[in-house]
């Protein structure tokens, strides 16, 4: 059995060699004591346990609902003292060797139900020349799945009211042509006959201004958002990109083509859009868990 001593030895290493603070080795102590433990329930020690017996213990951990971060941390704990027994010349091998660590995995984004979306679009006032503008910036945002910073960025050149398009001019300078949607159309057609010969610089290119006349900040769209989101009732964290999340999100539950999506939204790379899938499955999974009767 692994004695106290041994946990003593390698910690002191630690310290030496890492700098670690006591909270830190204090975390590790327990670490190792809770692997030393499993081990017992074996009738073992950490020296003769076997790839398949930590396998066996990191299954317990999560059983026993500890967090990812935790797991790590007992996972890192354990592995840096067989390095040191190897090191040391106290064992051979390393059980650890080919163990897969498990990861916290990509967050999944924000985002928003249809029926919210949907009340968040009609909050603005359009009766007002902000609410006009307002009600026209959502209704690009969720219809194109633009970043807030190319949204802001639009010149009426970039805006295609006949053929219904808009050319966005991406990250790294690459452009790419969205889709408007009716929708978003007829609203931006109203929002540059009513509100924008009103607005700072009327003739200007920015198809958003702000008060200066140069285009809207991103810092000044997440203002409104957030208030227009509290008025609708809409609670909860909502970021920058959340309808941008939106689009994408609701695209994907309606069947659309993945790599139409990373086109949209301009992902230089399928493996970003792809985290979208696993939204709509996460959806899936609570409608199921909701309304099946054998859930």
């Amino acid at each position: 059995m692994n004695t106290r001593s041994d946990f003593d030895a390698y910690l002191d290493a630690l310290y030496l060699e890492r700098g670690l603070s006591e909270t830190t080795l204090r975390a590790y102590r327990v670490d190792l004591e809770s692997a030393s433990l499993f081990a017992e329930s074996l009738n073992q020690s950490l020296d003769t346990l076997a790839e398949s017996d930590i396998n066996a213990w990191i299954g317990s951990l999560f059983a026993d609902g500890l967090k990812i971060t935790s797991i790590q941390r007992k996972l890192s704990a354990l592995h840096g003292f067989y390095k040191y027994q190897i090191r040391h010349r106290r064992r051979e091998d390393d059980p650890m060797a080919r163990i897969q660590r498990p990861s916290k995995g990509r967050p999944l984004p924000k985002t928003l139900s249809e029926a919210d979306v949907n009340k968040l679009i009609h909050t603005p006032d359009t009766d007002t020349l902000i609410g006009l503008r307002d009600r026209a910036m959502l209704e690009v945002l969720y219809a194109s799945g633009l970043r807030v910073s190319e949204l802001c960025g639009l010149e009426r050149s970039n805006i295609s009211l006949e053929q219904g398009v808009v050319r966005v001019l991406g990250k790294g300078n690459k452009e790419r042509l969205v889709p408007l949607g009716d929708a978003a159309r007829q609203w931006l057609q109203r929002y540059f006959l009513e509100a924008r010969p009103q607005l700072p610089d009327p003739r200007g290119q920015s198809v958003f201004p702000g008060r200066s006349g140069r285009p809207m900040t991103r810092q000044t769209f997440w203002h409104r958002l957030k208030l227009i989101a509290q008025v609708a009732g809409i609670h909860g964290d909502l970021s920058p990109h959340t309808l941008r999340h939106a689009f994408a999100t609701h695209l994907v539950n309606h069947g659309a083509d993945l790599r139409v999506v990373q086109l949209l939204l301009g992902h230089e790379d399928l493996s970003t859009t792809q985290i979208y899938t696993h939204v709509a499955r996460e959806r899936l999974k609570q409608l199921h868990t909701a309304h099946h009767p054998r859930a």
